[in-house]
């Protein structure tokens, strides 16, 4: 496995690289972001969970000091991104939601172009260059021209490009959408590598797996506020229970759901039903099956499984990520 090319800049362990109060983002009359707050440490993986429309980019766009704020205030890397977005942004490196690499170039001169952006000389640019495409694992595709590449390869040259400058602060707006499941698993693994290496990473995302594999805390985000904010782990335990134990009734069963389960507490916290299933928040889902034969009740299926973000963000809002 290739090492993380790259030392992340230290900061004292009790600055922000990133603070936000009362932070807003409006568009005409339009608010994107309503007042939301939050803070980003020197090596933390934070990330902004929540549907298409929450106000996640938008958010990011504010940090990454391509949109001025329109209220609260904001700090990233103890400067004024009004101010100071220049020096911000030197700092910074962007995975954008959508690949914008230079199609008509080889995998190699994306990044060497992409470094004289900072000022990176030619013999530290092809160092960097050749060490970046081995850790993103595409060496043997750097003379490659970009158009035929898939997507999954795109957005690991993506990312290598947004490390060329070795920045403080790495920023990834949905970083794995519209990739297949290797594609994600093989991201999702360089990134953590980062993250070992003790980068800083912000991302945004609406995939629940994505955000408990590589964030050490998160916000989630509905309707441009924040409703909840701590690790996956306390988002979880202090949202939901344990288990959730889904179940698919007969399409013939027209019984009403209410009254149906009534009684199981304190087994089953909480009953959500959905267009397609049903849900029982339990701390044991096998004793809760147990429960629900003895009161007659005969699913087509019955699926137990640990308790997820999806579920939080469920409880916290009454939808799903995806509706």
């Amino acid at each position: 496995m290739a090492a993380v090319p790259f030392a992340p800049v230290s900061h004292p362990s009790a600055a922000s690289l990133i603070s936000a109060r009362g932070l807003t983002k409006r568009f005409g009359d339009f608010t994107a972001v309503d007042a939301i707050d939050f803070d980003v440490a020197p090596g933390e993986s934070f990330g902004f969970l929540g549907p298409n429309g929450a106000g996640k980019t938008s958010t990011m766009r504010m940090i990454g000091c391509v949109s001025p704020i329109s209220g609260g205030t904001l700090r990233v890397l103890g400067l004024d991104p009004a101010a100071d977005g220049r020096r911000i942004r030197a700092q910074l490196g962007v995975v954008p939601q959508q690949d914008n690499l230079d199609t008509e170039l080889t995998v190699r001169e994306n990044l060497l172009i992409y470094a004289r952006y900072f000022e990176i000389g030619g013999p530290d640019a092809r160092r960097r260059a050749d060490e970046l495409l081995e850790f993103v694992q595409l060496a043997d595709r750097a003379e490659s021209e970009v158009e035929p590449l898939s997507g999954g390869l795109k957005r690991r040259l993506t990312i290598a490009r947004a490390l060329i400058n070795e920045p403080t602060l790495i920023l990834l707006d949905e970083p794995t959408t519209g990739l297949d499941p290797q594609a994600r698993h093989l991201l999702w693994e360089r990134l953590y590598q980062l993250k070992r290496r003790g980068a800083t990473l912000v991302l945004t995302t609406h995939y629940m797996d994505e955000a408990e594999q590589l964030c050490d805390r998160l916000v989630v985000m509905d309707q441009a506020k924040i409703v909840a904010e701590g690790s996956p782990r306390e988002l979880i335990e202090r949202h939901v229970t344990r288990e959730v134990l889904e179940l698919r009734l007969p399409a013939d069963d027209q019984a009403p759901l209410d009254g149906r389960f009534d009684g199981l507490e304190p087994l089953v916290e909480r009953v959500e039903q959905r267009p397609d299933r049903v849900l029982l928040y339990t701390s044991d889902g096998e004793a809760a099956v147990e429960r629900i034969h003895e009161r007659g009740v005969r699913p087509e299926s019955a699926l137990i499984r640990r308790a997820s973000l999806e579920d939080v963000f469920l409880r916290l809002t009454g939808r799903t990520l995806v509706d």
